[in-house]
């Protein structure tokens, strides 16, 4: 579909003369540049990949997010400076359509049938919880062969919640975490903050997904990079694992306009050594405690030879975005959001098989030098 097409649905852009506090949720959502880009929704090109496999959804409210994250594009004080609906998350712009003319387009194979999994990502809000029910429903009814998982705001959810979405369809869900740490969740997401979240209500969420949802089939969000030591998120990462959890896991890199700004993003080798740690508990059965760490927390050791070592990092997965997996047996993830997380000069996350010259770039990260793993030489866009 072009631009100018009739089938085009429409699309209102973040745009403060667009404003209209009519387009909400469940009418409404906001869907990723990538996702519209997949669609063929809207004309773009992503460096080194035609598509993402995951269709994200975002609940949308022109009053926005009640919660004050820090790090986040949606957190609630940028309402002194602009307009919510001109705010973006996760550093890309999403456009809002109507939810059913989104359906209808991709029943009528607007993808290509690219999607292999939609997530719905809820907010803090006193009407996410209802409206993500009523979204879920609608999407198994008209679209039941494109699984879905709820990105989930744990703060407004009890038990039953969990039970519903599980009984509507939902097959995966996960619990945006984002901290390692206690102490980093109440800087970032607390009190602190003037955030509603609270770490033990985050926990008993992940234990009921558990129960409901089972082994395998829910997870949590961390970001990697926000103060915390390797040691200490790679034990956060085993203790989801042993829940049957599975982690996603994100580099930190700075949304402009959120509180968290000026924060650097991830060392670079740091944020390599995490990802093979990582991959190995999640998909190797390896154990946090064969692992080694300095005074200072630092990964020194992953605890299995030097050669079969070699051998994970040049298969190149522990480095691919991880997420919610997808129909495709042999991808890692059908959630693979395209530089979510960095620039294509300098990728942190890949969406797609790494090269040889992705191995290359990555093991001298891991040797502590200053390259970027990102586009090549007359490469463009």
């Amino acid at each position: 579909m072009t631009a100018d097409s009739e089938q085009t649905i429409r699309f209102y852009r973040p745009d403060a003369q667009q404003v209209n506090p009519g387009l909400r949720s469940p009418d409404y959502v906001q869907l990723s540049t990538a996702a519209a880009i997949t669609a063929g929704l809207i004309p773009g090109k992503m460096h080194r990949t035609a598509c993402t496999h995951c269709l994200n959804l975002l609940v949308t409210y022109a009053e926005g997010c009640r919660a004050n994250c820090s790090y986040c594009g949606l957190a609630r004080h940028r309402e002194e400076s602009r307009d919510y609906a001109d705010r973006n998350f996760i550093r890309v712009d999403w456009p809002t359509v109507r939810y059913l003319d989104l359906i209808e387009a991709i029943k009528n194979g607007a993808d290509g049938g690219q999607f292999q999994r939609m997530c719905i990502s809820m907010i803090t809000h006193p009407n996410s919880d209802a409206d993500t029910f009523t979204l879920l429903e609608q999407w198994v009814k008209h679209v039941p062969h494109v699984p879905v998982s709820i990105l989930s705001n744990p703060t407004t959810l009890e038990y039953q919640d969990l039970v519903r979405m599980k009984d509507l369809g939902a097959d995966i869900f996960t619990v945006a975490l984002d901290a390692a740490t206690p102490e980093i969740f109440e800087r970032t997401r607390g009190r602190t903050v003037n955030s509603p979240h609270r770490w033990d209500k985050y926990w008993q969420v992940m234990e009921w997904a558990r129960d409901i949802f089972g082994p395998e089939h829910f997870g949590a969000h961390i970001i990697c990079g926000m103060g915390e030591s390797e040691r200490e998120l790679l034990y956060l990462v085993q203790r989801i694992r042993d829940m049957g959890g599975h982690n996603h896991m994100f580099a930190f890199f700075p949304e402009q306009g959120s509180m968290m700004e000026e924060w650097p993003a991830v060392d670079r080798g740091q944020w390599r050594r995490v990802q093979i740690a990582r991959y190995l508990i999640d998909y190797r059965d390896m154990r946090v405690e064969a692992m080694q760490f300095n005074d200072r927390g630092r990964l020194i050791d992953f605890g299995m030879e030097q050669e079969s070592l070699s051998e994970v990092i040049k298969s190149g997965l522990p480095f691919r975005t991880s997420g919610c997996p997808g129909s495709e047996s042999d991808d890692i993830s059908a959630c693979n959001r395209p530089y979510g997380d960095s620039n294509p000069s300098d990728i942190l996350s890949f969406p797609f098989a790494l090269q040889s010259h992705d191995i290359d770039v990555i093991q001298q990260q891991l040797d502590g030098q200053n390259v970027a793993a990102g586009l090549e030489p007359d490469s463009g866009l």
